[in-house]
């Protein structure tokens, strides 16, 4: 390898060290979400046949709780917001001010 001008050997080897480091530590950071990805792939899947076996349940049980808890919170949450606009309009027809006494 042709040495650059006003360099030494020893900066050459210095810095194919220092490239040689970097290189593994990026390494070692490209395998730190791979490990969070295997981890959570580990332990992250089969929570529904967990959860049936320590309760003493049918795993499609639990399955279906899951999706029905899942649309009633959708659910509830729209009728919840129809409820309050309904309640601000029907506050806004009951209090508003009148100008005389004549407008009852």
């Amino acid at each position: 390898m042709p040495l650059l001008p006003g360099r030494s050997r020893n900066d050459e080897n210095s810095l194919s060290q220092f490239w040689l480091l970097k290189k593994k530590s990026n390494f070692t950071m490209m395998k730190t979400p791979q490990n969070i990805r295997l981890f959570f792939e580990r332990n992250g899947f089969a929570v529904s046949t967990r959860l049936a076996e320590v309760l003493g349940m049918k795993v499609k049980s639990v399955r279906l709780f899951f999706i029905y808890a899942s649309f009633a919170t959708l659910v509830g949450g729209f009728v919840l917001y129809l409820t309050l606009a309904f309640w601000m309009k029907l506050k806004d027809m009951v209090y508003t001010k009148r100008s005389s006494v004549f407008d009852l």
